[in-house]
């Protein structure tokens, strides 16, 4: 390059030097207009250097282009106005730089040398030297710096002539002044000058990862590998081949952030679309969730590959945060199925090599058991992972020699007292083991006991002597209690709750709710599956053949386990000084099952009752209220438990005492709590069966009205505390007497007074009207969907006539607007449900006209819906069948005597109601015909729920049938009488 050139690049490298201290000078008081001037002038310089499609790499440059970088880097760093129509093209350009001043050996390749050569080891990955000079006669520093003018080394002379030969190749020649005695020692810094030009890029990308993480995630397939990430290519470099293969520290960690700060935004997300298919033709169309597919592996062969080899505590560490990221965006389920085994096998080959530096051990075993709990942790589980644990298990327990197993592994290093990160860490693994994978380890129970007991009572031992100790034996003391520390004790209880659920078959809160919408035979195929995040998974059966012959089975009740648990673990932390601590142990009390508690001895019930009580009323701490109202809430749903009327009254006065506690958080599991006990006392009331000698109709009253104010107070409360309060008055408006009406019907019945016989205050019903009303306009969907369902427990109430409510017609109306403009398929399903739920045309009063065309006009329109929200496709078909079983309900009760408007709708839908009956019909022909052969349980469910339908098709069709001819439509009741006669 000619001289005068480089005094240009100079100088413009003056300029924007300047340009940088006025950004940091002017720092937020920068206007916004000199901001967008100052990035478009950079665009536009970024654009040009992109449609040279090279960049040239020497001291002046390199100068130039770190200090654009740094220019580039105050910009972005505190933007003031949008970037996302510069992202895609700083992306194009700062890309090119990722491979700046890089020869094209590989690290990789010359790893093993490097090692070899470890004091010089920093100095290699600063400078990019890996061959060690030859070494002759002691030079004094001033003569080496005069003689390394005329002698520069050999990596620098290989270097440039690489470079050079590349400028040829793209028709850019270099002069002699470039090789001028001015340059000579600096050539030897070239190669840092060029790490600094590529660092500046690094930093900038992270910086528009940081800004507009969302535009960024547009260009993914830019930044990130699809394809051979072990192999470098300087013209597609990636954040991987910084990563990878760049001779300096500096910008390897650098690549390592920016990846840390692309996965952190909305990646993850953007990332679960993600499928991994193996390409068959080259330079084919591919989807988009197969590039990412693509991306993902290459990021976890890369990852994988660093992790089991880098030395550098610094860049381990990032590497781990990195990886950590790369797991949880990664959707297994739809990649090749060894790739989270292989993830796990290399964390575990890491774990027993361990690491060559000393000074932070502790810090890089418990990021690497963070990755490894990540792993575990994916949902759903992986297969192969559990053959993995169930191997290891069935070795362990043979006692075969070998290689230590990774189960063993984890067990070995969460007893570590003396290392509180490390024994936290692992027992977090533990922990989401037994949440995935809780039949595999079942068979871990004595070594879950024994650890988690040595930890609790060496805490315990610790305090005790604490506190009692001569003060020769303080100072240990103290060291080991603190060395240990709450959050290792909180682990260790959360470990044994796990166990104890999985062991237990605990799947969340034994739900009695008898769902209305599920009550026909049309949507009672739609089965309620709900995912309780607190329960273990029970998604893969390990209880086949196969897996017999690997791991000796135990058929545990959890009876057992509980019992100890009782005796030895809990007792020790129910009472210990840390409210968190404390709370971990009463949520223990919440993942019982009623099999497992009712075969408890009494002393052993009483204990769990009196703790969760005691804890609820006399703790100090919210965290362990809220814990013993879970705890509470679980336990109200035993059916069981009605028959006990004074746990039922202190369970009803602990909850209604934290309903009125100061903070959110404990309202909100009390509310929770309230709405399951409202449930149970639903149930008891239509139990004709239970004995209720024990306490008299006044006591009831009392509890109704205490839960009765305490919903309605709730009502007006935040959403997530409305939900709850919503299902309390739904829950306790479907028994209550309105009215005074005859109880005829309870006579005989053994047992004595019954909650139906207990009177409602008349203020009571239009309070509750009110409240639901208040809630389906101003809450959330959970609130509406619930509000749906409070009303159809409402409409079941024998003593209103609905018909006489001043209030039935606007509920019907908010009913019918929620199934025809709610964007969320649940509130449309529990809107539908709730509007068959009157059984008479009575009951729907002066509202059946707009119940009926309001029914027709949503299924008629059902299939041109647009579906906003992913989530909704699961429950397309249970709206489509809770529509239909609606839809029949109704047109089943017109008659000859309904208004003449609309007999007039029906008359015109004629046709659509003939098509959609004949569909109905024909479906019911269809799966009737012999096919895969069933089960006799099967067979006869399916064959009891035809006939209802049938029945149901019967009535509808006849009603419709009558109408027709009432309307001297006698051609169209043909066709109807037709379906009754050919297919009924």
């Amino acid at each position: 390059m000619p001289k005068h050139h480089n005094n240009l690049w100079e100088y413009q490298t003056l300029a924007f030097g300047m340009i940088s201290d006025t950004l940091s000078t002017l720092g937020s008081s920068l206007s916004p207009q000199i901001w967008q001037s100052t990035l478009e002038l950079l665009r536009k310089l970024m654009d040009s250097l992109v449609s040279k499609r090279f960049l040239v790499e020497d001291t002046v440059m390199s100068r130039f282009y770190t200090s654009l970088l740094h220019c580039l880097h105050l910009l972005l760093s505190d933007p003031r106005g949008s970037l996302s129509e510069h992202v895609a093209g700083f992306v194009a350009s700062l890309r090119m730089f990722f491979a700046y001043g890089v020869t094209n050996r590989s690290p990789i390749a010359s790893s093993d040398s490097s090692h070899r050569e470890k004091k010089f080891n920093h100095l290699n990955r600063e400078l990019g030297e890996s061959p060690r000079p030859e070494r002759g006669a002691y030079r004094p520093p001033h003569l080496r710096k005069r003689e390394g003018k005329n002698m520069p080394s050999l990596k620098a002379t290989s270097f440039q002539t690489s470079v050079d030969n590349e400028s040829c190749a793209l028709g850019f020649s270099s002069s002699d002044s470039e090789h001028s005695d001015s340059d000579g020692f600096g050539k030897d810094m070239d190669n840092l000058r060029s790490s600094k030009t590529r660092l500046a890029a690094i930093i900038c990308i992270q910086d528009l990862c940081q800004v507009d993480p969302k535009a960024v995630t547009a260009h993914l397939t830019m930044l990130l590998p699809t394809s051979d990430v072990l192999h470098p290519r300087k013209h597609e470099a990636t954040l991987m081949t910084c990563l990878l293969f760049d001779p300096a520290l500096k910008t390897r960690m650098a690549s390592a952030s920016a990846l840390g700060a692309m996965l952190s935004g909305p990646s993850p997300v953007f990332l679960q679309v993600a499928e991994y298919r193996e390409s068959t033709k080259c330079g084919s169309f591919t989807a988009l969730s197969s590039s990412l597919g693509q991306i993902l592996m290459q990021l976890h062969l890369g990852m994988l590959y660093l992790v089991q080899r880098e030395v550098h505590n610094g860049l381990l560490a990032s590497l781990f945060k990195v990886l950590m990221l790369v797991i949880s965006a990664t959707p297994y389920a739809r990649m090749p199925e060894q790739l989270l085994l292989d993830v796990i096998s290399a964390l575990r080959l890491r774990m027993i090599d361990g690491f060559p530096s000393r000074t932070d051990q502790a810090g890089l075993m418990a990021m690497l058991l963070n990755c490894l709990g990540a792993a575990f942790s994916t949902s759903p589980p992986s297969f192969q992972v559990q053959e993995l644990l169930q191997e290891e298990i069935s070795t362990d327990l043979r006692g075969v020699p070998g290689k230590q197993s990774l189960l063993s592994l984890i067990f070995q290093y969460s007893e570590r007292a003396t290392n509180p990160t490390i024994s936290f860490e692992s027992l977090q693994v533990l922990r989401a083991v037994l949440h995935n994978y809780p039949k595999v380890m079942t068979a871990c129970w004595l070594q879950v006991s024994t650890i988690t007991y040595g930890l609790l009572r060496a805490t315990t031992a610790g305090v005790s002597n604490f506190e009692s100790s001569t003060r020769r034996l303080k100072g240990n003391v103290e060291n080991s209690v603190a060395l240990l520390g709450e959050r290792c004790i909180m682990a260790a209880v959360k470990v044994l709750d796990e166990c104890l659920r999985a062991i237990s078959g605990f799947k969340g809160t034994e739900d009695v709710l008898d769902d209305r919408s599920l009550d026909t035979p049309f949507t009672s195929e739609c089965s309620k599956t709900k995912r309780i995040s607190s329960a273990p998974s029970y998604g893969l059966e390990i209880d086949g053949p196969e897996s017999s012959k690997k791991i000796p089975t135990r058929d545990f009740s959890g009876s057992q386990q509980w019992c100890e648990a009782i005796e030895k673990h809990l007792p020790l932390v129910l009472f210990h000084s840390s409210a968190m601590v404390r709370a971990a142990s009463v949520t223990c009390f919440a993942g019982i099952t009623s099999f497992v508690f009712f075969s408890l001895t009494k002393e052993n019930q009483d204990f769990i009752l009196s703790s969760s009580i005691n804890a609820a009323l006399s703790d100090e701490a919210p965290s362990v209220r809220s814990a013993a109202c879970r705890a509470i809430g679980v336990i109200s749903c035993f059916p069981q438990i009605s028959q006990r009327a004074e746990i039922l009254e202190k369970f009803i006065h602990a909850i209604e005492t934290n309903t009125r506690d100061p903070l959110v958080s404990v309202r909100i599991t009390a509310s929770w709590a309230l709405a399951n006990i409202c449930d149970l006392l639903r149930h008891r009331a239509s139990d004709f069966d239970l004995d209720m000698c024990s306490t008299d109709s006044k006591t009831y009253s009392r509890w109704i009205a205490c839960l009765v104010e305490s919903a309605l107070r709730l009502s007006k409360d935040g959403d997530k505390i409305k939900s709850n309060a919503v299902r309390a008055l739904g829950n306790l408006s479907r028994f209550v007497r309105f009215t005074s009406i005859s109880t005829s019907h309870y006579d005989g019945i053994r047992g004595g007074p019954s909650l139906e016989d207990v009177l409602g205050d008349p203020h009571w019903l239009s309070g509750m009207v009110q409240a639901f009303v208040s809630c389906v306009t101003t809450g959330n969907v959970k609130v509406r969907w619930n509000v749906c369902h409070a009303l159809s427990n409402l409409f079941l109430n024998e003593t209103l006539k609905l018909e006489d409510m001043t209030w039935a017609p606007s509920v019907f109306s908010i009913l019918l607007l929620l199934l025809r403009d709610s964007s969320n398929f649940k509130i449309r399903i529990h809107a539908a449900a709730a509007l068959a739920v009157p059984s008479s045309r009575l009951d729907y009063g002066s509202s059946f006209s707009d119940v009926v065309q309001g029914l027709e006009h949503v299924l008629e329109t059902l299939g041109s819906d647009q579906i906003s929200a992913p989530s909704s496709f699961k429950y397309r078909d249970a709206l489509e069948k809770q529509l239909t079983s609606s839809t029949l309900h109704v047109l089943s009760l017109v008659s000859c005597t309904d208004h003449e408007p609309l007999k007039d709708f029906i008359v015109k839908k004629a046709s659509f109601l003939e098509d959609w009956l004949c569909s109905l019909l024909s479906s019911l022909e269809v799966n009737s015909k012999p096919g895969v052969e069933a089960t006799s349980a099967n067979s006869d469910r399916d064959g009891s729920s035809s006939i209802q339908k049938r029945v149901m098709l019967h009535r509808t069709v006849r009603s419709l049938a009558d109408v027709f001819a009432f309307c001297n439509k006698h051609e169209i009741a043909k066709r109807f009488g037709n379906l009754i006669d050919n297919e009924l």
